[in-house]
């Protein structure tokens, strides 16, 4: 990754209200307003979450997040980057920090993700494999999709 971004996994209770402020805008930001997508974001399961954060070492600036439930099968979800950052590569960094640290709380699991359709190829390149038919959540065309735990 370039030495410009930081890593930074939290949980809700370690987050600084400033820092939830960030996510909830960025999420909005992009689910809502760029993909015109009202929802309801705000869904009382960031509290049980780990998150991850990309910060720009430069300003201090959230530009990619996930968030991340342990258990069997563990669940990657939230997956954002901030459109002026996409050239970077950081939605492979969230990912693949994503699934790292999965393996990492909950050795043998399945991963599961709820993944936009359009995006099947990229997370195929993690090896998840479409599990389900295609469907709309929140008007947006998704797929379910697996990183078995034999994939390791």
């Amino acid at each position: 990754m370039d030495d410009r971004f930081e890593c930074l996994w939290l949980t809700y209770d370690e987050m600084t209200k400033d820092q939830l402020h960030d996510l909830l805008k960025l999420r909005q930001d992009i689910f809502v307003v760029e993909q015109e997508s009202p929802y309801a974001d705000i869904d009382g399961k960031d509290r049980l979450a780990m998150h991850l954060f990309v910060v720009d070492r430069q300003d201090g600036k959230l530009v990619g997040a996930i968030r991340l439930f342990s258990g069997n099968p563990a669940r990657i979800g939230r997956v954002v980057v901030h459109r002026d950052f996409r050239r970077f590569g950081l939605g492979k960094v969230l990912m693949a920090n994503g699934v790292e640290k999965a393996r990492s709380m909950c050795p043998g699991c399945d991963i599961d993700i709820s993944a936009q359709s359009y995006l099947d190829k990229f997370y195929s390149g993690f090896g998840f494999l479409k599990i389900s038919e295609e469907y709309l959540e929140d008007g947006i065309p998704h797929i379910d999709m697996k990183l078995s735990a034999a994939a390791v």
